[in-house]
């Protein structure tokens, strides 16, 4: 299971994805009236005119990215599962629907199913609403088979050896600096958790914790994993997070690193994404194209971007062990 994407990069379809997208309680945690109004009649209306325009830079002729990559990571896991597994593919947002897939499934009669949301590190808003999504229509089936849920899975080593097979497409010793970059969340998603062991709760600190659902804790511990595999020094990189609505949001930010670094003299920068398995929006468009333009007006010459998995054989491999070991 994976994210989603509009139909195509219209204002229509991308309007009506943002509104499935963001109507959804885990996404946007604000009592549900409240988010109608917020969502439906201020947020939507407004962001789908300029969403559409950066999901036109995204537009190939071959359609989204992480459609694509999806449908063909699809078949080369089949071949790798062989035949004796069904695999099925679903988006939490638009289509192929949870809904639709788990009634092709039903019709199949699995005696064990393994659903596996392809997001590396957990957050309620990704993992958490895929796996909320699937269980408020298994609930309802009258033979429930045995189920089992891979919530995260930010330090199996074949996910982190595909992320380090992608890095070593480029000389890491050409680079000035290298980033980190995590979708950004919230800070009161990670204070809903009540963690006891973090201080103040306001997640401002920068060490791995021992709740394996901690968005940032996993963000930071698969970043000193991949350091350690790639052999960075500590000076040579830094963990950030982008795509932020307001200031109330995991820190550092991306953008504002970027700057930094420009402004104090790096030349040529190289960002990783872990936290995307799939190009899309956030990796291919706000960083290799938007973050790239504000590295170069602040006085950087080049940023670089680590493609995603996508359908790298490690990754099909990884993947398939992931759900072996399940």
């Amino acid at each position: 299971m994976n994210l989603g994407t509009p139909d195509s990069p219209k204002v229509t379809s991308v309007g009506n994805y943002l509104l499935e997208f963001l109507n959804d309680g885990r996404v946007i945690d604000i009592p549900k009236i409240l988010r109608l109004i917020l969502v439906n009649l201020i947020i939507v209306p407004i962001r789908m005119f300029s969403s559409a325009k950066e999901y036109q830079k995204l537009w190939t002729q071959k359609g989204s990215p992480l459609m694509y990559n999806s449908i063909e990571f699809l078949e080369k896991i089949k071949n790798e599962m062989g035949p004796e597994y069904g695999v099925h593919m679903a988006m939490r947002y638009n289509k192929p629907s949870i809904k639709s897939v788990l009634a092709e499934m039903k019709e199949l009669q699995y005696d064990e199913i393994i659903f596996l949301p392809l997001y590396p590190q957990y957050a309620s808003s990704s993992s958490g609403t895929a796996i909320e999504e699937i269980m408020k229509y298994v609930s309802q089936w009258w033979a429930i088979p045995k189920l089992k849920f891979i919530s995260e899975f930010h330090l199996d080593n074949g996910y982190l050896e595909s992320v380090v097979a992608r890095g070593m497409e480029f000389e890491l010793d050409k680079y000035d600096h290298i980033l980190f970059s995590y979708h950004g969340l919230p800070i009161r998603h990670i204070k809903k958790l009540k963690l006891g062991n973090c201080k103040d709760n306001e997640c401002a600190c920068n060490n791995i914790n021992e709740n394996r659902y901690c968005y940032k804790s996993n963000c930071i511990a698969t970043t000193k994993s991949l350091v350690q595999k790639l052999k960075l020094e500590e000076s040579k990189y830094t963990i950030c997070f982008q795509s932020r609505l307001d200031n109330k949001w995991l820190t550092p930010f991306a953008d504002k690193e970027i700057i930094k670094l420009a402004k104090d003299g790096a030349k040529k920068i190289l960002v990783f994404s872990p936290a995307f398995v799939s190009d899309c929006l956030e990796t291919t468009v706000e960083i290799g194209e938007g973050f790239n333009e504000i590295f170069i007006e602040n006085g950087g010459e080049k940023l670089d971007l680590v493609p995603s998995l996508n359908t790298h054989p490690k990754w099909v491999k990884a993947v398939k062990n992931i759900i072996l070991n399940a």
